[in-house]
This record gives structure tokens, sequence and C-alpha cells, in this order.
């Protein structure tokens, strides 16, 4: 039979054992120390564990925790334990139990925790004591995470803690092993899965700028691919990315913590495939077996305790090869349709329906008693929520304004047994059918009337909701450039002779002018292409005259030139600082006066604004980057028509992810005018190099150049808006 070859192994094993560590134990000197007992109390906030030595510690025990289990492990070096094993359950709220086992010349101690919490060690004469922290990190992270006594404040370290190092290495598994170094061990640590990613947060500890990047790790050929290190409020947080099937675990060592993933692969061999099952394999081999004695097999292979109940009944045949057990035990319970439940080392086997109809009753004395237990009232101080609000949400109503919301002053809203107030949104109540509150908006102030279970419930769930905002500062950057260039070239050119005018001496008339109505020569030059002038500002010349005495003629040169090149920058920076989600504008400016008419024909006076405005809702993602919905306007006054001012426009509005405290383009507009503009004689004009007295041109090179940048930042406690 299957179960002889195992009692026969086991033996055979246990043997074995004894008779290779009785050498060993003999060779060992005695410990020098010995641990005679441990005991747990609550005091407070904090639950202390005492560890009762013959003598003081000769060094101080080594100690380090895991994180998923969550687990407290202390190594007494040169310590023995009489028992040699034993286990004590505590059944707290933080500590449920402790294990001290000896293994040679040292004692470990390890201590079974409910969820992860703070922790410091002291050595008090005998005693070894371990303070536990009976506050949740997440609720207190204003305040350091790990406590120190009054003898010890003077050597805790002035500064916050450092995350030094992110070190990423391949085991021989295939896992993926993240290792953290850390510049104190004291450091508050939360970790937890969070859909496909392990989310690693380094309570009040800082991250210098140069680790706040993504880590590509495909290539160690592990589940992890990725890794994002980010600045999360004052805080560090770690995003580990694995891919396909994967398990981790977590564990601390001094100022080191570590965080392995593996892979997980599915077994060829197993008879259903599925996730969940991770018991030690073995194969069963049946003919018509009872399946009482089929339930007995399993307690022997688990050393569990399982109780049938007297209505399970009948025989089973089943081959199993290779199985995990408790897969194995899930098939047959199917089988004969039969349920289990578990608790502690004890499992108990029964019908389905059985088991229902006994959870049913239980569920219906709890009721009967939640009924008749006394009710308690509680005051609640909001800091962050307004009372009126959270009074809403807690019975399950409407958002104050809406239909059947009242939300007066100081009301109380009981809850009878129809459980039915006007405004219901058909959210659930929290508090139980007997249950009232009053909300006091005046000192923010919630008066809840209800069982202790329920006021537990609700103070649980202020906890989680009366936590300060994130806020966000947005400083946008509007920078305009223009260039411009222009240039103007002319000249003007004369040819005269000289003639004998009556009482006037000698004069010099223009030959090539043409007559005007009075038949009289006209003086003035006979071709005129002078520059023309720029910005209000006219040209320079310069006239050069060539005089021939003997024929009485002469020719008169005019150049005339302006240049003009301008460059300019206008800058303009808003900045606004707002909660996380919560839309925030500013906006400077001007509002222009325009008529328009109305619907009797009359005609009013309205306003529109040419004005600097930044409108933007931040929303921080889990990461620590910022999603900003933002719409910017730099809006100035135009020309002027017949109906008003025009309005120059320049508008961007867009969705974009920055990373806390980059910087990001969100937007910009280039443009260029060239242009070049010539007057000329025909065809002297055209003449190389002389056609240049015969013409003139302008020539214009305007550039300009719109950018706006957006740089948000998440604001600290110790950050404020300079």
């Amino acid at each position: 039979m299957i179960m002889g070859r195992w009692y026969r192994a086991l033996a055979g094993a246990a043997m074995m054992t004894l008779v290779l560590a009785a050498p060993a134990a003999l060779a060992q000197p005695a410990p020098g120390n010995a641990i005679k007992r441990v005991d747990a109390t609550t005091v407070g906030e904090q639950t202390v564990f005492t560890v009762e030595m013959q003598g003081p510690p000769a060094q101080k025990p080594a100690d380090f925790t895991t994180q998923n289990p969550p687990k407290l492990a202390i190594d007494f070096l040169d310590t023995g334990f009489a028992a040699g094993r034993a286990q004590y359950d505590f059944g707290g709220k933080l500590l449920k139990s402790a294990n001290v086992v000896q293994i040679g010349d040292r004692t470990r101690v390890i201590l079974d925790l409910t969820r992860v919490a703070s922790y410091r060690t002291e050595v008090r004469g005998n005693l070894f004591v371990v303070l536990l922290d009976s506050v949740a990190p997440t609720a207190r992270a204003a305040v350091p995470t790990f406590a120190p006594s009054p003898a010890q404040a003077p050597v805790m370290p002035a500064s916050r803690p450092t995350v030094r190092n992110i070190d990423f290495r391949r085991g021989q598994d295939g896992a993926g092993r993240i290792v953290v170094d850390l510049s104190s061990r004291d450091s508050g640590i939360n970790i937890a899965q969070q859909g496909q990613n392990v989310v690693v947060d380094f309570l009040n500890t800082s991250l210098p700028d140069g680790m706040r990047r993504r880590f590509d790790v495909t290539d160690f050929g592990t589940p992890v691919q990725g890794m994002r290190a980010s600045d999360n409020n004052g805080s560090t947080r770690l995003t580990i990315e694995p891919r396909g099937n994967w398990e981790y675990s977590s564990y601390q060592t001094d100022t080191q913590f570590v965080v392995e993933v593996r892979p997980v692969k599915e077994d060829p061999a197993k008879l259903i495939s599925g996730a969940g099952f991770r018991g030690e394999r073995l194969s069963l081999n049946f003919q018509n077996i009872d399946i009482r004695s089929l339930l007995q097999v399993f307690a022997d292979f688990t050393n569990l305790n399982i109780i049938t109940s007297e209505s399970v009944q009948g025989n089973l045949t089943l081959r199993l090869k290779d199985v995990p057990w408790d897969q194995a035990l899930q098939i047959v319970l199917d089988a004969k349709g039969l349920a289990s439940r578990r608790n502690g080392n004890v499992l108990w086997v029964a019908p389905k329906a059985e088991l229902a109809t006994k959870e049913k009753l239980e569920l219906e004395s709890q009721q009967q008693i939640t009924d008749l237990e006394p009710i308690r009232s509680q005051v609640f101080q909001l800091n962050y929520q307004r009372a009126e609000d959270v009074r809403r949400m807690l019975l399950g109503l409407a958002a104050a304004g809406t239909a059947g919301g009242a939300g007066a002053l100081g009301s109380v809203a009981p809850i009878g047994a129809a459980g039915g107030l006007a405004g219901t949104t058909g959210s659930t109540r929290m508090l139980s059918k007997r249950g009232s509150l009053t909300a006091d908006p005046r000192t923010n102030q919630l008066f809840v009337s209800d069982i202790a279970t329920k006021l537990e419930e609700v103070q649980g769930f202020l906890g989680k909701i009366d936590i300060p905002v994130r806020q966000v500062i947005i400083e946008a950057r509007i920078v305009e450039a223009n260039d411009t260039f222009s240039r103007n070239l002319g000249v003007k050119l004369g040819f005269a002779s000289k003639t004998a005018g009556a009482g006037y001496g000698n004069t010099y008339t223009n030959v090539v002018s043409p007559v005007t109505q009075n038949a009289t020569w006209d003086n003035g030059p006979a071709l005129s292409l002078p520059a023309a002038a720029i910005n209000g500002v006219n040209p320079g010349s310069v006239a050069v005259s060539l005089f021939n005495n003997a024929a009485g003629r002469f020719l008169a040169l005019e150049l005339s030139a302006l240049e003009a090149d301008g460059r300019g920058k206008i800058i303009s920076s808003p900045r606004v600082v707002t909660a996380n989600n919560i839309k925030a504008l500013i906006e400077q400016g001007t509002e222009l006066p325009y008529q328009a008419a109305t619907s009797s024909g009359a005609t009013s006076v309205q306003f529109r604004k040419a004005n600097l405005k930044l409108e933007v809702t931040p929303q921080i993602t889990p990461e620590g980057n910022v999603l900003l919905d933002v719409d910017v306007n730099k809006d100035s006054v135009g020309i002027q028509t017949t109906s008003g001012f025009a309005i120059d426009t320049k508008h961007v509005q867009t969705q974009v992810l920055v990373e806390n405290g980059g910087t990001v383009v969100i937007g910009g507009i280039y443009s260029q005018t060239e242009s070049t503009n010539v007057n000329k004689v025909p065809l002297l004009g055209d003449i190389p190099i002389l056609g240049n007295l015969f013409k003139d041109n302008a020539k214009v090179n305007n550039r300009t150049e719109l950018l706006v940048f957006l740089t948000p930042r998440v604001l600290n406690d110790s950050v404020s808006l300079k």
C-alpha cells in the first residue's frame, strides 16, 4: 500500500537524521546564553514583544523582514532554547504568532505579522524588546516612519533616509532580483501588487535626481521587463514591471531591501491545469475506497486535522499520478459533492448544502447579536474633507444640491429598517440600520452613533479618505521672438543746360523734363526714384554734380539708402498652484469695449478680452508623472478698425503627460516673410551695373517664432511657491 511506503520512508529519514545529527550535536559547545520565555503586550499604539534571556546578549541580535508574507526574523547568536522549538499564538491585530527555533548554537525568533509594520529594537538588561508600530504607514506619512524613544533621539540622523543605489541581478532560476540600497534601515516600506506591476513605496525617503528614470532590464531574460523610480510626494516609488506568469517575495537585511520576481512554469504533468495549486505532489491509486479512509490518507500526508461530517458517505475509485495534494483533494471533494472549510491546521469536510446551511445559521445568529449589541457614540474630527460631504458618503446619498439632498446644518440622519432616504443613489450604506450620524459644518466634525464594529469601519474609512490632496504647481513659458530686416535703395538723376533768363542771370533748365501747362521747364530731376522711409525714418542721401563749363551742361546724381534691423523677445510666464484633478485658471490682460446691436435694434457696449490665460487640470499618475489638460491663450490688442480694435490671438489646447519636474514644449508657430520690390526705368534699369542708376529696390525679411513651454512640479510639504 502507498501509505505503508510513506510511513517506512518517513521513519527511515527520521532515523537517518538522528544518526547524522547526533555527532554534530555532541561536537558543538554549549551556547553561552539562553532564551527563557517570550511575551507580547499592547501599549497604546504599539505592540511590545519581549524576549527574556538568562543574561544580557553579548551582541545585538541581527534582524531582517519579509514583505510577502509579512514576517520579522531575529537571530540570537551563541544562544540556546531549552524547548528546541516552540510556537506562541498571540492573535493580536498586528502580531499573530511567534516561532522560536534553535539551530545549532543560535536561536531564531520569527514573528508572523498581519501586515507590514515599522519596528525598532532595544536591549534592556536581560530583555530584548521589539516595538511594533500599530499605525498603518499610509495613515501617517507626515511623521517619521520609525519614532525613536527619548533615549535614542540623539543618535537618529538629522536628514531623511535616501535611496543610495538601485541594482538589478539575475538569479540562477531565472528570477529577477532588485536590490535597493538605503542610507538607513529605518525607512518605512510598503509593497503591493497593482495590476500587472509590483509597486514599492519607501516612505519619507528621498530619491536623487540621477535615479529618477526608467531602467530597461529586458536583456537579463527574467520576468521583469523594466523598473521606474520616481518621487512620490516626498517618498520614493519603485514600480516593477513583470510579464508572464510570475510570483514575488521580498525581504530586508540591514539597509538593503530585496525584491525577487520568479517565473512560475506550468508543469505538463499536472492533471488539471490551473493556478493556485502549490501543494506537494503525490500519487494515488485506489479501487472502491471508502471516502473517509481516503480523507485519512490526505490527513496523514499533509499533517492536517481533518474533521468529517457524519453525512459524508460512499466509495470512490481514482488514479492520480504526480498531482499537488491540494488539487487532488479538490478533485475528490468535487467528485462527491463535498466542500471544505479550513481554520488554521483543522480542515472540516461536509456536503456543500450542509456547509451552506451552517454558514447561513451563523450569519443569522451574528445578525441577531448585532441587533442586540449596544449603541456607542464617537466623534470624528475631519481635517481635509467637509463633514457634510462625508455624511452623505456614509449614508449613500446623492451629492449635495441634487434631489432629495437636504444637507441641512447639523442634520441628523437615522436609517430605519426600510433603509430608504430620499435622494439615495443606490450606494452601500456603511452604518447599520440602527446607526445615525450628525454633521456639524461649523467645527467640521462627525457625530456617529452605532455598534462597535461599524464605528471601527467608519474610522478605517475616514483614515483613507481624510488625507491631504496632493498639489501641483504648473508653470508655463510663452516665448515670442521676432527678427526683422528691411533695406531700401533709391536714386535721383538730373541733366540740365545753361539758359539766359530775363533779369535772373544764368539759369539751368532740365532739358529732358516734360513741358508743363504754362510752357515753362521743370527744374526737378529728370529721374526720381528715391528710397522710401522705414518706420517713419527718412533715408540718408548723397549727391554728386558733374559740370561742363564749355558746353554749359551739368549732370546731378543723388543716391539714397536706408536699412533697418530689429530683434525682440517677449517672455510671458504664468504659473498657478492647484490640487490634484482640480481645474485652475489664471489670466491677465485688457477688456476692450465695442458696440453690439441688441434685439430691439439699439446698441450696447460689450467687452472682449485680450489677455494672457493659463487654464490647466493636473492628474498625478501612480508613477509620479503628471497628466495635464492645458489651455493657453496669449492675446494682444491689434490694429484699430471701424468696428473697434482687432485682437491678435495665440492659442494652444492639448493633453500631455510630463515627468514630475520635467519641461515639455506643447506648441510652436514659426513664420517668415521675405519680399523684394523693384521700381525701374524700362530697358535702362536692366543694364548691368549701370542700370542701378535707373531703379530703386526695397527688401524685407521678417521672422517670428512662438514657443509654449510647460513645467509641472508635484509639491511636497517643504516646497512653496516662490
